[in-house]
């Protein structure tokens, strides 16, 4: 397809409940969108079937709607596309750019030049069944049960400027080495799903949490492997616990449909957000102001923690309203 406005995507995976952190991504995902006349394009997430949750979709949708945030397009499942990412396999597969590999997990994990990642706890693969010389495969006869697929990954540097972040260059090979596009049920991995669908989307921008730096370049590498156009990147710092990892339940902080159901509104919710983004503190926040408030340029560098201290702020009540 050929797009000819800029374009975003605001993408939840339907595997549980939308949290705080999320609301932070997706309201200045929103306001960025709405600012600079971005198309918004909605997609479910939910090529990760053994995680999906019944009616995840549904809810999700229903807390960005009482968000305020709305969308242009979509809303789009990713498991619509599995056709789509078979034939870009296929071509990957006949450019001899990816091979079958039948290692487990705990065979990558003893290998001599394996160590977890401390960002993302991930294994570096050793190469184990890598062939010498890229070698073309028939991807659509390959009768290989059992077995996922790697990317040839190449040992140099991909450099890029994140619209936030900053300059960027990872070495993909030296901090993951040659990353899985399925698994060993035939399934496209995320790395590959999502490259593919942001370019039928017609994507321009994606606005996510820096947890998924490290991913941008495998996905440019992908794009440039399958003649796919590049995006633009603008990765946040996200919400963590007080231990410093993803904000989660042990954390001890509700969902936004928990908060929302305890009486918490909207705007307050909102408020917490720009608290997170700027200098000021606010305790309500209508759309139109997050709209009129989020400015990049001023949102703090670190991450963001949430504590027993921020839970206890949005459970306050009687608290006047702006106006």
């Amino acid at each position: 397809m050929n797009f000819k406005e800029p374009c975003t995507r605001i993408a939840p995976s339907p595997t549980g409940s939308l949290h705080l952190g999320n609301a932070r991504t997706f309201l200045v995902n929103w306001a960025l969108a709405r600012q600079n006349g971005w198309r918004i394009a909605l997609r479910i997430d939910d090529l990760d079937s053994p995680r999906v949750k019944a009616g995840a979709d549904r809810d999700a949708m229903e807390i960005l709607e009482w968000l305020g945030i709305d969308w242009d397009t979509g809303p789009v499942y990713e498991t619509a596309a599995i056709g789509e990412y078979h034939k870009q396999l296929v071509s990957l597969a006949w450019h001899g750019v990816i091979y079958p590999c039948a290692c487990t997990r705990s065979q990558i994990a003893a290998a001599s030049l394996s160590a977890p990642h401390a960002d993302e706890h991930e294994l570096r693969y050793p190469g184990t069944c890598r062939p010498e010389f890229p070698s073309p495969y028939d991807f659509e006869s390959a009768s290989l049960d059992g077995v996922a697929w790697r990317l040839r990954v190449p040992d140099k540097a991909i450099a890029f400027v994140d619209r936030f972040a900053g300059p960027q260059s990872w070495n993909v090979q030296q901090h993951v080495g040659d990353f899985l596009v399925t698994n060993k049920q035939g399934v496209a991995s995320y790395q590959l799903a999502v490259v593919v669908d942001d370019a039928m989307a017609g994507v321009t921008d994606v606005v996510r949490g820096d947890d998924l730096l490290s991913s941008t370049p495998r996905q440019i590498l992908l794009q440039q492997l399958l003649g796919l156009p590049k995006c633009n990147y603008w990765h946040l710092p996200i919400v963590t616990g007080p231990d410093g990892q993803r904000l989660a339940k042990r954390h001890g902080g509700w969902t936004i449909a928990q908060y929302r159901d305890a009486g918490v509104p909207a705007d307050r919710i909102r408020a917490l957000v720009m608290n997170w983004c700027g200098p000021e503190e606010v305790q309500f926040m209508t759309p139109i102001d997050v709209f009129r408030n989020v400015e990049l340029w001023n949102m703090p560098r670190h991450r963001v923690v949430f504590t027993q201290e921020t839970h206890d702020w949005l459970m306050e009540k009687d608290l006047p309203q702006n106006g």
